[in-house]
């Protein structure tokens, strides 16, 4: 792939994470978390040359603008989320999301808020799945994140933002 496809690809595909990758990572244990974490970590040591035993949270949030892993997760299935929302995203995901105002015979506040329906799931496999997934990480994110007036890269880096405050201020 040259440096051309890879700019006119999508994002999924830029930035190396296949989209069924995602939802399979959305709520897996502290454990898995953990572990990738700890490869996140080992990455940023190797970038920065620095030692093992140095603290790397600073690297991450002041050097290289990294997001913890839970975070580019929710990073990720957001931003696959807004590529769906506007009709942008594949097909087969555009198909498991269903905006709130889009359901029948039915009046809610959310409607006006850009939601999207969390169908109910029957298992904790279910629950992780981008059909239930993505409509909670979307609709936990605030109103002028998921304002349709944001251009992609707009979006990308106030979403960023937002997850990087979230995630580095106590």
């Amino acid at each position: 792939m040259t440096s051309d496809d890879l700019m006119l690809a999508s994002p999924s595909v830029r930035e190396g994470t296949p989209p069924g990758i995602l939802s399979r990572l959305y709520g897996t244990s502290s454990a898995v978390t953990r572990q990738l974490q700890m490869v996140l970590n080992a990455a940023a040591r190797m970038v920065v040359d620095i030692g093992k035993y140095e603290h790397i949270t600073p690297v991450l949030r002041d050097t290289l603008h990294w997001l913890p892993v839970t975070a580019r997760i929710q990073f990720k299935i957001a931003a696959l989320t807004f590529d769906c929302v506007r009709g942008t995203g594949p097909v087969y995901l555009k198909q498991v999301i269903c905006p709130v105002s889009d359901l029948p015979r039915r009046s809610f506040r959310s409607a006006g808020r850009s939601d999207l329906f969390v169908s109910p799931a029957n298992t904790s496999t279910g629950e992780r799945s981008f059909s239930i997934a993505a409509p909670v990480v979307w609709n936990a994110l605030p109103p002028d994140l998921r304002s349709p007036h944001n251009s992609c890269k707009q979006f990308r880096s106030k979403l960023k933002t937002y997850l990087f405050r979230q995630v580095y201020t106590a």
